[in-house]
């Protein structure tokens, strides 16, 4: 099977250097790989884009030399696709309503636990066998089996997580009537053909549900690889565009490149421009992965 990777960043704002240590860490694997590297928009969760954001980022990823292949798929215009995903799940038994609010979970989590672990709540399961009387539906959930999820992680090694109790029935369409990151992206992986997921630690959390979610619809799993968080050395919190992260500067886009390099684990390349980096960098990181020469 061809490799087949992607980027997928959401339009809420420009890149930032972790967008780009990310972004790198995809395109060399899959240029290692002689594989294909596509570009998704996650525009799904409408209230947070930013006009202008899409086509900023498309200019950032031009001007350091990172081409995509095929079409730019938008998460915006995929409805019919995620609906045909919840009524086979519906078919199946494995949706219900949930009449729960944010608070409500959170404060049934703080009784279940001293601490919520890595920031979840865990969702009790209210509404699993109905919803309560008096409540009218606001989200819908899948029902997850029980059992650990277990699976290899190309950056960090084995990993394992039992979705049923560290997560509980997760949303795949929200409150507000716009579908879950979960479920547009497991159903857009598939739709892509993607093989391989290289992305940041910070959506580690999220692999495991979405391995559970894509075998309860028959879809394929990818492998992963969840690669170093970018730290603002200032606050000790991972660069976000919440968090105020500064744009890229493409004035000097080789040391802008370079700094992503160095983020995973590889020394400054000496290059001038970013197709001679491109050039460099593949191999190297095909060498470090135990990959034959590209």
């Amino acid at each position: 099977m061809r490799y087949i990777g992607r980027f997928a960043p959401s339009p809420s704002g420009p890149l930032h250097a972790g967008s780009l240590v990310a972004a790198m860490a995809s395109y060399l694997d899959a240029r290692a790989h002689g594989g294909r590297w596509l570009l998704r928009m996650e525009d799904v969760d409408t209230p947070r884009m930013v006009p202008g954001a899409a086509e900023t980022i498309l200019d950032q990823l031009s001007a350091l030399g990172l081409r995509w292949d095929g079409d730019i798929v938008w998460q915006s215009r995929r409805d019919d696709a995620y609906q045909a995903a919840m009524d086979a799940l519906a078919a199946r038994g494995l949706l219900y309503p949930c009449g729960c609010t944010r608070r409500e979970i959170a404060d049934s989590a703080r009784l279940r636990f001293s601490t919520l672990p890595d920031g979840e709540r865990p969702y009790p399961g209210t509404c699993r066998d109905g919803l309560p009387p008096g409540r009218a539906p606001r989200a819908w959930r899948v029902r997850v089996p029980d059992g650990v999820e277990r699976f290899e992680d190309r950056w960090l090694g084995p990993q394992e997580q039992d979705v049923a109790q560290a997560v509980g029935d997760f949303v795949l369409r929200r409150a507000d009537g716009l579908w879950a990151y979960q479920l547009a992206v497991v159903v857009d992986d598939a739709a892509q053909g993607v093989t391989d997921i290289v992305r940041g630690e910070d959506l580690l959390g999220s692999t495991a549900r979405q391995r559970v979610l894509a075998r309860l619809l028959d879809l394929p799993v990818p492998r992963v690889m969840h690669v170093p968080l970018v730290i603002d050395e200032a606050s000790g919190l991972k660069l976000s565009k919440q968090n105020g992260a500064p744009a890229l500067d493409l004035s000097l886009p080789v040391q802008t490149l370079n700094a992503a390099w160095r983020k995973l684990g590889q020394a400054p390349l000496a290059v001038e421009t970013p197709d001679a980096f491109w050039q460099a960098a593949t191999p190297a990181w095909a060498a470090r992965h135990g990959l034959p020469p590209p």
